[in-house]
């Protein structure tokens, strides 16, 4: 059963020697699934919460940890890390990226399966990728209408100060020329 509190990423990772690659990440608790995709082909990696473990048992980590450094570096490109996306054989690929860890250069790699419908798997990809936009886009427009919106009320209210002010300096100048009389 699928955890309710996935999130989910997407990414241009630049690898050498070759054409971007996108990875689409949906990230549970204990575990995640991996699309990537060169344009043409794509493959999936769907690893068990038990691999998951172990994996980051490997490594000294708790599951929580491992995943958070997984998709802090498979959600954005990150500097100085070198992805690879290499032959594993049977049309299958190994997805690889290096991170530095108290002076030392890592490398965690997970073996991607060829899609059975690379068609399908670019299309939905390209749809996450697409309503993402949309709805970025339609954030920004929003954001925007409400930014207008506060900048004409801001202005009301900077013309009402200054009405008060100049009210107050009249008020003012009639009472001390009264007082002088």
């Amino acid at each position: 059963m699928e955890d309710v509190t996935e999130r989910f990423s997407c990414s241009k990772l630049l690898v050498p020697k070759g054409e971007p690659i996108f990875v689409k990440a949906t990230w549970f608790p204990t575990h995640f699934h991996l699309a990537v995709t060169d344009g043409i082909t794509a493959w999936h990696c769907h690893p068990s919460e038990e691999e998951v473990k172990q994996r980051a048992a490997q490594w000294d980590l708790p599951v929580s940890e491992y995943l958070n450094l997984s998709e802090r570096y498979l959600g954005l490109q990150q500097p100085g890390s070198v992805y690879a996306l290499d032959d594993a054989g049977d049309g299958h690929k190994r997805l690889s990226w290096t991170f530095e860890k108290e002076g030392m250069t890592l490398l965690w790699r997970w073996k991607c399966l060829l899609s059975p419908d690379s068609k399908k798997s670019n299309v939905e990809i390209l749809d996450f990728l697409m309503g993402s936009n949309i709805n970025l886009s339609d954030k920004v427009v929003r954001e925007n209408e409400l930014f207008e919106k506060m900048k004409v009320e801001a202005e009301k209210c900077l013309t009402q100060s200054e009405r008060i002010a100049n009210e107050r300096l009249e008020f003012e100048s009639e009472i001390y020329a009264k007082a002088e009389e």
